[in-house]
């Protein structure tokens, strides 16, 4: 027995070696370009900063810059606010869909594997180089102004929504706008959920099929199947794939919050306000991670 636990211990340690060794050249990375300028970038938050001849001039003028984000600029917290407000609805309606199309990509079809390659798809074409191509492309941006203007799709939803809204019994309207909202971005929801999509169906992939076998066996239902089984044996990738789509959503290109920073340090050349918000806005997304991370890992299942 004892021989036996030594041989575990000896192979969960090799594990945690081979873990190390396989995020060591992040690691490296991060030591050697990352630290000096994020703790450089945390000075400036403290100061007011002016470009000078040969360079900068810092003068430090200790939180002011964090005042002037929180009760001076008229943007920064409704900006924030709404970026939370975003996260609350994208980050489960995008675990949700890549949950979905995993569970049916792990099925046996024709032509399975074309059809996950067109699931990756979007993660290609949301990558830096396809998304300058798409901005900076007159023939692309004058298309989709013409579909824009003639097309009236705007006005049969807003109605459809009023509809459900009359109907809706004892639904709020509040209730219902969270989901008009998770309709209306379902182009967004599938282009961020490529990444999410592979974990879950790698996950899939490894559940033993004894375990359906068995409880097919004991007359489980598809449905109990699900929730004893399948479920529980993701669980630790839906940790996971909560933290990945979290920092997605936050750095998404198309946050307005984020366009501030870029704007006010860019071309506004007010490196000290800047930082302080990039400062705050990090330190908010780190706190909401914590906190999803402490909630989710209470439920995950680790099968040994």
């Amino acid at each position: 027995m004892a021989k036996r636990s030594g041989k575990l211990r000896n192979l969960q340690q090799g594990n945690a070696v081979a873990g190390y060794l396989f995020i060591s050249p992040f690691i490296i990375g991060f030591i050697f370009f990352e630290i000096y300028p994020l703790l450089q970038s945390l000075y400036l938050s403290f100061c007011e900063v002016k470009v000078a001849t040969g360079g900068f001039e810092t003068t430090f003028v200790n939180i002011a810059n964090y005042k002037k984000a929180f009760t001076i600029d008229a943007y920064f917290n409704q900006m924030l606010v709404e970026e939370l407000r975003n996260m609350a609805i994208n980050v489960p309606v995008t675990l949700i869909f890549a949950f979905f199309i995993a569970l049916l990509l792990n099925q046996e079809f024709k032509g399975r594997g074309l059809v996950r390659a067109i699931f990756f798809l979007p993660v290609i074409l949301s990558s830096g180089v396809m998304v300058g191509l798409e901005y900076n492309n007159s023939l692309l941006n004058g298309i989709q102004d013409i579909i824009r203007e003639s097309s009236n799709s705007t006005t049969v939803t807003s109605t459809l929504e009023e509809i459900l809204t009359v109907s809706g019994g004892g639904l709020g309207r509040d209730a219902l706008n969270v989901v008009f909202d998770a309709i209306n971005r379902v182009y967004d929801i599938a282009m961020a959920s490529g990444i999410q999509i592979i974990v879950f169906l790698s996950g899939l992939q490894t559940i033993t099929t004894s375990m359906y076998e068995a409880a097919k066996i004991e007359g489980a239902t598809a449905w109990e199947t699900f929730w004893k089984i399948t479920f529980p044996m993701i669980s630790s990738l839906i940790l996971v794939n909560l933290v990945y789509t979290v920092i997605d959503c936050f750095l998404n290109s198309n946050s307005n919050l984020m366009n501030k920073i870029t704007t006010t340090m860019s071309r506004d050349l007010d490196y000290g306000f800047s930082s302080a918000m990039a400062w705050v806005y990090m330190v908010v997304v780190v706190a909401v991670i914590g906190i999803l991370s402490w909630i989710i890992s209470k439920r995950v299942y680790y099968y040994d």
